[in-house]
């Protein structure tokens, strides 16, 4: 097949290993991708990516076998994304996207002006896991509990930087930024339809660890800002 079939398995893997998937990705390789007996596919985990066989379908879902590792985990850059809840469809495409694009963290927060009150962290782990499966990368990010913008700020690692998407600023040296960036994760953090308040806004910049920055000229909608922010340090992180 050309299509390359990539799973995500939670259990320790190793060559030889006899295992069962869990039903529903028995359904997805059988009834979707309609593999069969014999046919390869791959799982992966942090340990890394392995090549593994089809070996029969029972009342227990597909049983497979694990044959060679084909690759180990790599090192990639700390990038966390603290987000102030939106909608859901909005939220699907920021966490895709944010996957694809290497985030290690989502940390969702509340602020004073966030319409949106609540998160289903289960349906946001099985959409972090498609997207993972099917961008080729190996490590599973975080989605983190929902916590208040002043827990988070206070909270925040002494050796992070804190990359504010801030529509009232209008420098961009990102470059500059991240040449400065201690050994800990570099956070963006993207605010809510009407912006942070006043006292919010202060709260965030009066935090040592931050950085404020302009995107573009136009005010961006949550989900765009975040990977377009995603996009400018992974840039530049790889010319370094």
């Amino acid at each position: 097949m050309n299509t390359k079939i990539r799973l995500y398995f939670s259990d320790k893997i190793q060559s030889d290993l006899v295992a069962h998937l869990k039903k529903e990705q028995s359904h997805y390789i059988k009834d979707v991708m309609r593999l069969k007996v014999g046919d390869n596919f791959s799982v992966f985990n942090t340990q890394g990516e392995w090549n593994a066989s089809i070996m029969s379908f029972d009342k227990d879902g597909a049983q497979i076998k694990i044959i060679n590792k084909l690759r180990d985990k790599k090192n990639e850059q700390n990038i966390w994304l603290a987000f102030t809840l939106i909608k859901q469809n909005s939220l699907n495409f920021l966490i895709q996207k944010g996957t694809e694009l290497g985030v290690q963290n989502f940390i969702p927060i509340l602020s004073e002006r966030t319409m949106v009150k609540n998160i289903n962290t289960k349906r946001i782990k099985k959409i972090i896991i498609e997207s993972s499966e099917q961008s080729n990368r190996i490590s599973i990010p975080e989605i983190k509990n929902l916590k208040t913008l002043k827990d988070f700020l206070y909270n925040f690692p002494k050796n992070g930087c804190l990359v504010f998407c801030d529509i009232n600023c209008n420098m961009s040296d990102l470059k500059n930024i991240l040449s400065k960036k201690d050994s800990g994760p570099i956070c963006i953090l993207i605010g809510p339809e009407g912006d942070f308040s006043e006292k919010e806004r202060k709260l965030i910049t009066d935090l040592n660890q931050t950085h404020s920055i302009s995107l573009a000229k136009n005010i961006l909608r949550a989900e765009t800002a975040a990977i377009a922010a995603v996009t400018l340090i992974n840039y530049h992180l790889n010319l370094g």
